[in-house]
């Protein structure tokens, strides 16, 4: 029996903390996700960032569905992280959701007073290049 998503396939309209996955297709070595429509807020001020995230991973057994992903991100629109804990908190959740034999999560948070930051949260031994 095959297992039942969650988000793809239905109507959400809400924001979701959890990652659907499905079965790693064969020969599948290295997963890039990306998206810029990330958002949440200071967990100081309360001011709006917005983040580029960016999910590398070799999967083992599972690959992460991406409506799940967008819905996951979603669900961080109205919570306090800062920029390098979003990154730790991303890079455990797909931990987690597909434990993979290496991930980096990178998080681009969009200037704001200048400033334009960049945190990266790494788990596993990383893949030589070939």
């Amino acid at each position: 029996m095959e297992k039942e998503f969650k988000a793809l396939g239905k109507p959400i309209r809400t924001p979701l903390r959890e990652l659907d996955t499905f079965p790693k297709p064969p020969d599948v070595d290295m997963v890039v996700m990306e998206s810029d429509e990330v958002t949440s807020l200071c967990p100081i001020t309360g001011q709006p960032d917005f983040e580029t995230v960016i999910i590398e991973y070799k999967p083992d057994k599972l690959c992460i569905e991406s409506k799940s992903l967008k819905l996951y991100f979603w669900s961080f629109r109205e919570e306090g992280h800062f920029c390098e804990a979003l990154a730790s908190k991303i890079l455990h959740d797909v931990q987690k959701a597909c434990s993979p034999l290496w991930c980096k999560v990178t998080v681009i948070q969009k200037p704001r007073g200048g400033i334009k930051i960049k945190a990266e949260a790494v788990a596993g031994e990383m893949p030589r290049q070939c």
